[in-house]
């Protein structure tokens, strides 16, 4: 525990005195200390994740859905017929916003069957108070993001929640799963038919074997 502390104390020095121009302190110190993070999640991260082992059909399309991406066009869920599709919640100022940088890798590696779609939202612990021109700019900067961002939205189950979000977790929608994103980075995997196969809490990395796995799983 004492090497733990030691290793955490010199993590944060070392990222206060880089901070980059682009990021606040606190985003420099937890992009520092996201691989910490995450190697201290890891074991419980796996009891977490759900998947459709029954083969649950949804009653209603994800092909149906519109939204609206970060610099206000219209996007339509119905382009992605025939990709895998990867849904994820985001914010700038979380413990696991250095999911970004893996996430990118994710869109460059498979991005001829799977596309990588990010929600920025507020809903937790006020992690994500930008606005969206910022959020862009930040992802841009600091991790290379170039797969979509969709405009800041709610994504848990209350007044006003996105409408993709509505459908990952109405099971009454998508046929089986009721689980809203329990943080940031939580991830919804589709398939090439549109039926919701998994959930990765952020626990999970999103180069983590297990969605590498379902990734290419066909």
């Amino acid at each position: 525990m004492i090497k733990v502390t030691i290793a955490l104390g010199i993590l944060v020095s070392a990222a206060v005195l880089m901070k980059k121009k682009d990021m606040s302190y606190r985003q420099s110190i937890l992009k520092s200390i996201y691989p910490m993070i995450m190697w201290s999640s890891n074991a419980n991260g796996k009891k977490k994740l759900l998947e459709n082992k029954n083969g649950a059909m949804p009653a209603s399309s994800i092909y149906d859905i519109k939204a609206t991406t970060i610099d206000g066009s219209p996007f339509n869920f119905s382009e992605l017929k025939g990709k895998k599709i990867l849904i994820v919640n985001t914010a700038s100022d979380c413990g696991y916003t250095g999911q970004y940088e893996a996430l990118e890798k994710l869109h460059q590696q498979y991005k001829a069957q799977l596309v990588v779609i990010g929600f920025p939202a507020n809903d937790f612990k006020g992690q994500e108070k930008s606005d969206n021109q910022n959020i862009a700019a930040f992802c841009k900067k600091n991790y290379g993001v170039s797969f979509p961002l969709m405009e800041k939205s709610i994504v848990i189950k209350k007044n006003y929640q996105n409408l993709v979000y509505k459908w990952l977790s109405d099971p009454s929608l998508n046929g089986w799963c009721n689980q809203e994103p329990a943080w940031n980075f939580c991830k919804y995997l589709i398939n090439e038919q549109g039926v919701l196969v998994n959930y990765f809490p952020m626990t999970i990395d999103p180069l983590d074997p297990l969605v590498i796995e379902a990734i290419e799983k066909k």
